[in-house]
């Protein structure tokens, strides 16, 4: 039986091609065509700011978050691939720090006349194409599972309850990484609400954008005097289909052991 993603694979031999045909397709030129500002903000009515998962059990986060005491230059020298996490328990406040801080919002936008707040990362056209759910492993005061953020309400929402680390460690390359971790941070994205005003364009910026996040995670785990390795290594469909995604249209794009 074919699957909905076996039509856009290539052949094997045509693999070494791929990369050149996106970004020379992707590149900008004084032709390329723009929609108009109306066009843009009634696309943007038409797509969610961020999923709302309605149905699924809410956990409110606290909006104060934890004092971020080091310096931005300590925390970017010192900032390391731990390979090795140590298995120890994480709180919730540091939960909720770095979800914040990575993603969240925080200012409005209402001068610009574009409806979505601004948030911690930059985004091409403030449109965050972005999604981010987090596996909790050993995260105090909130039971294993995994979990949805919601930058617009700074909530979580619990989409499947229990530890379903076996599962996520073998959608990794390094299947360690899942069984030492604290939590998992995956990034998704929603293409089409950054390729429908960009085009093929809107795709890279939707990656530049979780690389953003994830250099943001880096920072707050460094000043929270935690540990965390990016992950690129992971088996995509495998881990679309754990979070629910299509994988076309929507499909993950970094992860984040912690």
């Amino acid at each position: 039986m074919n699957k909905p993603w076996q039509k856009y694979v290539l052949p094997e031999d045509q693999e070494s091609e791929i990369w050149e045909l996106f970004h020379e397709n992707s590149k900008l030129d004084t032709h390329t065509k723009s929609l108009s500002e109306q066009e843009v903000l009634a696309r943007m009515a038409d797509l969610s700011e961020a999923l709302p998962y309605l149905g699924y059990p809410i956990i409110e986060l606290s909006a104060a978050s934890l004092p971020i005491t080091l310096p931005l230059g300590q925390a970017i020298t010192a900032r390391a691939s731990r390979r090795e996490l140590a298995e120890q328990t994480v709180s919730i406040e540091a939960l909720s720090s770095l979800l914040h801080l990575a993603y969240g919002q925080n200012r409005d936008n209402k001068e610009t006349g574009y409806p979505r707040p601004f948030r911690v990362a930059p985004s091409a056209g403030a449109l965050y194409p972005l999604e981010l759910y987090v596996l909790n492993l050993r995260v105090k005061h909130l039971a294993p599972g995994l979990y949805h953020f919601n930058p617009a309400h700074h909530h979580l929402r619990l989409l499947s309850s229990g530890n379903h680390v076996d599962n996520v460690a073998a959608a990794l390359v390094q299947p360690e990484l899942a069984h030492c971790a604290s939590l998992i941070l995956f990034i998704t994205s929603l293409f089409e609400r950054s390729t429908f005003k960009y085009g093929a364009r809107g795709y890279r910026f939707a990656l530049l954008e979780a690389g953003h996040v994830a250099q943001n995670v880096n920072l707050v785990t460094t000043a929270l005097n935690l540990g965390s390795v990016n992950i690129g290594g992971y088996f995509d469909r495998a881990v679309d289909k754990f979070l629910g995604l299509d994988g076309i249209r929507h499909s993950t794009v970094y992860a984040i052991a912690l």
